[in-house]
């Protein structure tokens, strides 16, 4: 195995670690242990636990960011976009459950890219620019798109959270009602919501 596959092999096995005990339940040891190596290639690798655990969230990180900043990149009717970005965190939280699990976690160690609570915002910077956009071209005040940003996003993420946990509606039916809540607003829900974007 050469130094770069060790690597990507040490770092797949600390992130299955890390979602399935947390930072503080894992070890260096156990990393090791599981990789089949000595303790000392994973310090040679990553300087130790903290080092391993910063590179596996910054990852996550920049993977869940470049999946949802793509999912509203083209242009769209703010409802698609909704869907779209409803849709991708979604994904992530039903493909990539380790990862979801390790970054809503409270981080002991800081990120080059940050936390959880800061890629959501960078997120929702995105989203008050659509929304700002679609404020000021329907008469409302744009200067409210950044209160409605945080709160869709949080939404979404804590949506995300309790869903992985429950594993159901499925995927699609959690960001159809999501959407439906957000576009329709209570007073307007619609019974039976469906996505209008999707793939064929």
């Amino acid at each position: 195995m050469t130094g770069a596959e060790r690597r990507e092999q040490l770092l797949d096995v600390a992130r299955s670690l890390f979602a399935e005990k947390g930072y503080d339940g894992a070890s260096v040891e156990e990393i090791a242990h599981r990789a089949m190596v000595s303790k000392p290639v994973v310090y040679e690798h990553f300087g130790g636990k903290e080092g391993i655990y910063a590179v596996v969230v910054d990852r996550e990180m920049q993977f869940l960011l470049h999946a949802i900043t793509s999912a509203l990149a083209e242009e769209a009717h703010p409802r698609i976009l909704l869907e779209r970005a409803a849709g991708s965190l979604l994904d992530y939280v039903e493909n990539y459950r380790d990862g979801f699990r390790i970054m809503v976690r409270e981080s002991p160690v800081p990120q080059a890219t940050g936390t959880f609570s800061s890629l959501l915002n960078d997120i929702a910077s995105q989203v008050e620019d659509i929304l700002g956009t679609q404020f000021t071209r329907s008469g409302f005040e744009p200067k409210l798109a950044a209160l409605y940003s945080q709160a869709l996003v949080g939404m979404v993420a804590f949506t995300g959270q309790w869903w992985l946990e429950v594993g159901k509606p499925r995927r699609e039916d959690v960001a159809a009602h999501l959407v439906n809540l957000v576009w329709n607003g209570l007073s307007h829900l619609e019974s039976k919501p469906e996505l209008r974007d999707v793939p064929q």
